[in-house]
């Protein structure tokens, strides 16, 4: 008797997800993706986006565009663009196929345990970004935190099909 192939944690939950919404998971790595390089942008500026600061030593000047191929589709990601100087995501667009796994797992991890600031933070060091200060770590953790909450308390479509004990779906109990 030979061993069935045994699933990773991440790949199983990454199929969970795909399967309970398929944009889903798209949608949470675009939010997090997003924050991330917003979050990095600011760290680099000196100062949040649209807050005047003393110590603010660049400003952002729009957005580049560039697609992300992931296995749950292509995300168009907006790259901040500075005004002098550049921006670069190097963690996300140099090594596509390391950067895509490793995001896909941390926000499964956040969707599966919830999110929190000091969780978050650990993430995302994880993914060699350490340059981020609490505020702007707690500020990625509340955005992606509600678009979770929103998923998980989402109003059905219709009403739900039961199992009947014969293994039959159908649109009523026993």
């Amino acid at each position: 008797m030979t061993a069935k192939p045994s699933m990773t944690p991440d790949r199983f939950l990454h199929e969970q997800l795909a399967a309970a919404s398929p944009d889903l998971l798209r949608e949470l790595l675009s939010t997090f993706i997003d924050a991330l390089m917003g979050a990095e942008a600011d760290a680099v500026c000196g100062a949040p986006y649209g807050v005047a600061s003393p110590d603010r030593t660049n400003s952002r000047n729009g957005y580049r565009h560039r697609d992300f191929d992931t296995r749950t589709g292509t995300i168009d990601v907006a790259i901040p663009k500075l005004r002098s100087g550049s921006y670069f995501p190097d963690w996300l667009l140099e090594r596509r196929r390391r950067a895509e796994r490793a995001l896909t797992s941390v926000v499964a991890t956040c969707y599966l345990l919830g999110v929190s600031t000091r969780r978050m933070e650990k993430l995302v060091e994880q993914l060699g970004i350490t340059r981020l200060s609490k505020s702007q770590v707690s500020v990625m953790a509340a955005e992606l935190d509600e678009q979770v909450e929103a998923f998980r308390t989402r109003p059905f479509g219709r009403r739900p099909l039961h199992v009947r004990r014969d293994g039959r779906p159908g649109a009523e109990g026993p």
